[in-house]
């Protein structure tokens, strides 16, 4: 019998997303009796473990779904809300079929974006928003996704006809607009369930480690997604994101710096990337586009990163 929808290696993301949510238990029970280098060291961890959940892990399983078995998704999906800190139902949603349908687009004639991430929304004149409002923005958005879970609790956690974007990002189909919708509300009571049992194993864990390490890890996320636009021509399909080769990254984030070619094909699973580029290579090297020579979330470190979005830049990167 099957297990695996497209690969057995998902069982390695799969592993990483238990052994998380047992990373956060364990900090939680042993947080006060241990000594402040041990405590630093958890607040450290736990920032790379979001943040590496949110922008590798629950990535690649919204895209392409681990299990052939739908139940073994929607756990999944409750185990990662609790891991990352919010619904991945929801990040589905906003991420998979807003973000990858209109792809970081510039301002339009009602003087908004259709993306509701694009790096162009608050931006003025046809520039990027400032990268710093821009991380501002996405964790104060991430904050309040949190007070929506918890204060949906009255309702069981169900998505409110307030909630226009989720509602409006759903498929119109019934069944599945159900089953979309009740999963959302699944990761939201199991997130709101995890933060009250983690409260009750330690409330000064929640507060002085959790708490400020979401924050942190929902910073460098932002990040991340700002700097995978930054500077690309949203004008042209081969060229609207920013990849990144380096092949120890790579490795480690299963293929995240093949980002191009992830917007090329979102549909395609991680370990296929670098095939996509290959058939791709053509529509790649016939235009200028942003190659980085570091990761997506340093990429504030790329200072001479031309700016396709402006025209034509001779300082690109073809390859």
């Amino acid at each position: 019998m099957r297990i695996w929808r497209t690969s057995p290696k998902d069982s390695i993301l799969a592993t990483i997303s238990a052994l998380h949510l047992l990373a956060l238990v364990v900090m939680a029970v042993t947080w006060t009796s241990s000594p402040a280098p041990v405590q630093a060291f958890d607040g450290f961890a736990l920032v790379v473990l979001i943040a590496y959940n949110t922008v590798i892990i629950s990535h690649q399983f919204i895209h392409v779904p681990w299990f052939v078995d739908e139940r073994l998704n929607t756990a999944v999906s409750m185990v990662n809300s609790i891991n990352i800190g919010h619904s991945v139902q929801a990040y589905r949603f906003s991420h998979v079929r807003n973000h990858h349908r209109y792809s970081n687009d510039r301002l339009g004639a009602d003087g908004s974006t259709r993306d509701l991430a694009s790096t162009y929304r608050k931006g003025k004149d046809g520039e990027h928003e400032p990268a710093l409002s821009y991380v501002i923005t996405g964790t104060r958005w991430a904050v309040i996704d949190v007070m929506i879970e918890i204060v949906s609790v009255k309702r069981f956690w169900r998505v409110g006809p307030h909630e226009k974007d989720l509602l409006a990002l759903a498929t119109g189909h019934e069944p599945k607009r159900s089953r979309e919708l009740r999963q959302i509300q699944l990761d939201r009571a199991a997130h709101t369930v995890s933060l009250v049992l983690l409260l009750l194993i330690s409330w000064q864990w929640s507060v002085f480690c959790y708490l400020p390490a979401f924050l942190v890890a929902m910073v460098l996320a932002s990040t991340q997604n700002y700097y995978r636009h930054f500077g690309a021509n949203p004008d042209e399909r081969a060229a609207d994101s920013v990849s990144y080769y380096g092949r120890l990254y790579n490795l480690m984030t299963f293929n995240d710096g093949y980002h191009q070619e992830h917007h090329l094909a979102p549909g395609a699973h991680w370990s296929s990337l670098p095939a996509v580029h290959e058939r791709h290579r053509a529509s790649l090297q016939a235009q200028p586009r942003v190659v980085s020579p570091v990761p997506a979330m340093l990429g504030f470190l790329h200072r001479n990163r031309p700016q396709l979005h402006r025209g034509a830049d001779q300082d690109a990167v073809i390859r």
